[in-house]
């Protein structure tokens, strides 16, 4: 399957392209810095370099693609709303190049109907608001943007992220039901890519944990 990465060189991006590789994708990764793949050497890899604020570099990563997986985020707490434009840019792709699925990353502070927070819960939220709220806002509005879209989606929703080796043990459920406070960043890449032929959670935003 040709699967597009944006976000490719983040702590969790990487992986992403690591894994789909060895799953025999062939993987296009789009990074701001190709440099940063250089040591990955793989007939099934491509990389577009650019940013997504350039649409037509995103367009080109989007063309060929079956699906695609973001693991964007905000790098400044800043008003900019990079991200949002940036996945609109993706989703204009996909609806002319008539790609169908798309996975997007986001972190638990982005609600869902069918949460049921505790006191926690709330606690943290109020933190991430007055900390990083226009981070936590930025990726609102991604989520908005992805479910009033007309592609499949999954939204995957994550607690705090850690660099710990993958476990296979990974909690599905919806923020205050059945799910934890972290999560490795090899299990959340796997996740993400068990939904690019998988219909369990298509236009659902489950929150995972370890």
């Amino acid at each position: 399957m040709n699967v597009t990465i944006f976000g490719a060189t983040g702590r969790t991006g990487r992986h992403l392209v690591e894994q789909a590789l060895a799953a025999g994708h062939q993987v296009t990764a789009f990074a701001r810095s190709p440099s940063k793949l250089d040591d990955l050497k793989a007939q099934n890899l491509q990389i577009v370099q650019g940013t997504i604020e350039q649409p037509e570099r995103v367009e080109e990563a989007v063309r060929e693609a079956d699906v695609v997986v973001s693991a964007l985020g905000p790098t400044e707490n800043k008003p900019t709303f990079t991200v949002t434009k940036g996945t609109q840019y993706i989703l204009d792709a996909m609806k002319k190049h008539g790609v169908q699925r798309i996975i997007v990353s986001a972190g638990m502070g982005v609600p869902d109907p069918h949460d049921e927070p505790k006191f926690i819960n709330h606690a943290i939220n109020v933190i991430l608001n007055l900390v990083s709220r226009h981070v936590v806002a930025d990726m609102s509005q991604v989520v908005d943007t992805v479910r009033s879209s007309d592609v499949e989606w999954v939204v995957v929703r994550v607690p705090m992220l850690t660099d710990d080796p993958a476990t296979g043990e990974i909690k599905v459920g919806y923020v205050g039901k059945g799910v934890g406070g972290r999560l490795s960043r090899a299990d959340m890449a796997h996740f993400m890519l068990e939904q690019i032929d998988d219909p369990q959670y298509l236009q659902k935003a489950p929150a995972i944990s370890n």
